[in-house]
């Protein structure tokens, strides 16, 4: 009769978490509550507790749940437990996780939007202001440039974490309370064959970055997942804070790795726009050296990756971001464009909140 009570009790918390996740993707003022009073303490939590391990819990919390469920099957049937039994204990794991991962982090994903938080109007995207954008964009790349050999990576973190302290409300992102430790992939060399450079591990509020990261990257690689860190969801707005972040710090290597970060989303946009002479002419203007550098490190990915198995990853999270409020999929870290210019009209008609 216990053990009856006992499955009655784990089955109706499982159905309350459940509940409590579905409706905070359904009704808006939730996810709101969640993102400002929830998470934060969620965060400091955890996080601390992740910081005593200097490998990635949530690498081998999700390795061993693989190996787990895989073996699972024939242990239990060794023990002659039905496969309908065997079959319902996995979904109720899995069901399990699908909750502590919503809860530990991804209803961050049903927050309000950047536009919603910061109240900065947005900006339909036009030849006009993007041509402008773009001719400050330059001056400001070409002027921050200094060779990116070496880095110190206490003094990026420490920089980057300070520089979001003093970033105020009105940038409509948490300020870190705790100083959370950076983890390194436990599979770096794997997640370079999908050209992964950094993910969160919403298990257990601790963010990772590829141990392969060219020098050049890793400062908005870290300001970027630190963001995700910080209760942000969307790939754009992660972009636009790790960008404003790197770019406001006093370390000019931050400062350039910041303003290169966007680079390729620039001349994305600005591909789409010009003809070919006039593209031309930008690629010129643009240091030489700079150029140099980014086609180093598409080189540098390119002869790492592997297209099977990145075009697999890319089409599993695709799905997974527009299944979390993500509409554009994969094709939301390019967005960031849009965020910039919103950004820069709005502090063009008012004063600056920064």
């Amino acid at each position: 009769m216990k053990k009856r009570n006992n499955i009655y009790i784990r089955y109706i918390l499982l159905l309350a978490g459940l509940s409590i996740v579905l409706l905070t993707q359904f009704i808006p003022a939730w996810g709101r509550v969640y993102a400002l009073y929830i998470y934060p303490f969620i965060s400091r939590v955890l996080a601390p507790i992740s910081g005593i391990f200097p490998f990635s819990l949530g690498d081998v919390f999700i390795l061993l749940s693989i190996l787990g469920i895989l073996a699972f099957p024939f242990m239990a049937r060794k023990r002659k437990i039905r496969w309908s039994k065997i079959i319902l204990r996995i979904i109720e794991y899995l069901a399990w996780v699908y909750i502590w991962f919503y809860l530990a982090w991804g209803l961050n994903y049903f927050q309000p939007n950047f536009y919603q938080r910061t109240g900065v109007p947005y900006t339909a995207y036009t030849e006009e202001n993007f041509r402008e954008f773009l001719k400050e964009y330059v001056n400001e790349l070409n002027k921050s440039y200094v060779p990116v050999t070496d880095i110190d990576k206490t003094i990026i973190h420490q920089q980057i974490i300070n520089q979001y302290r003093e970033l105020n409300q009105g940038m409509g992102i948490h300020t870190p309370k705790v100083s959370p430790k950076v983890k390194t992939m436990l599979f770096s060399s794997l997640f370079s064959k999908m050209a992964i450079t950094g993910y969160m591990g919403p298990f257990f509020c601790e963010f990772n970055v590829n141990n392969e990261l060219p020098p050049s990257q890793y400062a908005f690689t870290y300001a970027h997942e630190l963001s995700h860190f910080l209760g942000i969801s969307s790939e754009a707005e992660a972009n636009f804070y790790a960008y404003q972040t790197c770019i406001r710090t006093e370390n000019p290597t931050i400062t350039f790795c910041g303003y290169f970060s966007v680079l390729n989303h620039v001349l994305g946009n600005a591909r789409r726009l010009m003809d070919s002479e006039e593209y031309k002419q930008l690629f010129e203007s643009i240091n030489p050296d700079i150029i140099t550098l980014a086609q180093e490190n598409q080189m540098y990915w390119r002869n790492k990756y592997s297209p099977v198995i990145g075009d697999i990853q890319d089409w599993i999270y695709n799905l997974y971001l527009k299944g979390n409020q993500i509409p554009s999929g994969t094709q939301n870290y390019s967005e960031v464009i849009g965020l910039l210019i919103s950004w820069r009209e709005a502090h063009n008609n008012q004063e600056p909140n920064n």
